[in-house]
């Protein structure tokens, strides 16, 4: 089974989600708006741990897995999921690699296939305005929010919220196309960190079975 993006797990983190983590650029007293936007143009680098807990659309079953994010504007992205199900996202820049370690599988298609209305390509520093209607919601227990809609169909996405609290992004919360509830929350943020370019690299292991994810063709 390969896991294109964004897949059900992915579409919370891969990316974006963890991205959006630092907005050490927003002004104290910004809103969430202004807090993602800054965070998107001046904030180049950086890596952080998460843990994200996804719940089916009737509220019964719970996963939650933690990992580590990294990134380096532009376009280039590291998830690594841990236990209980290890999965590894890399983004070079023109190609995107999902990997199964546990399945020896790996995914790959091009960059332009795998972004568009989806939270990495908040990540990977896309235009906003292209791409998303933001709206700024009210703050809760500290956090400031922001609701990005994709404005094309078929993003796969029903709701997409990003919370603030001071100059750091705190949460992310997503509804995909299935109802399922997506939660990220970050933790051990470091901003403009110094990423090694192998970091952003991937090749896959020997004996891995490797598949090519094409466009789908315009009639």
């Amino acid at each position: 089974m390969t896991h294109p993006i964004p897949s059900t797990r992915s579409r919370a983190v891969r990316a974006l989600a963890a991205l959006v983590l630092a907005g050490t650029a927003a002004m104290a007293h910004a809103d969430g708006v202004s807090a993602l936007q800054s965070f998107v143009s001046e904030v180049k680098s950086g890596r952080a741990s998460f843990t994200q807990t996804v719940t089916s659309p009737d509220g019964k079953r719970k996963k939650t897995s933690t990992g580590s994010f990294e990134f380096q504007r532009p376009n280039q992205f590291r998830f690594t999921y841990g236990k209980p199900s290890d999965q590894v996202i890399v983004g070079d820049g023109k190609e995107v690699w999902v990997y199964d370690p546990d399945l020896m599988q790996a995914s790959v298609r091009n960059m332009d296939q795998a972004l568009g209305a989806t939270p990495v390509a908040l990540l990977a520093g896309g235009d906003l305005s292209k791409d998303f209607t933001l709206k700024a919601q009210p703050a809760v227990g500290g956090v400031e929010w922001v609701q990005a809609t994709p404005k094309r169909e078929g993003a796969g996405l029903q709701s997409l919220r990003l919370g603030f609290k001071g100059r750091e992004l705190s949460a992310l919360e997503i509804i995909d196309g299935f109802g399922q509830h997506s939660v990220m929350q970050f933790s051990a943020v470091e901003v403009n960190a110094k990423v090694p370019a192998e970091r952003f690299r991937f090749t896959p292991p020997t004996g891995v079975d490797v598949v090519r994810q094409q466009a789908p063709q315009q009639p």
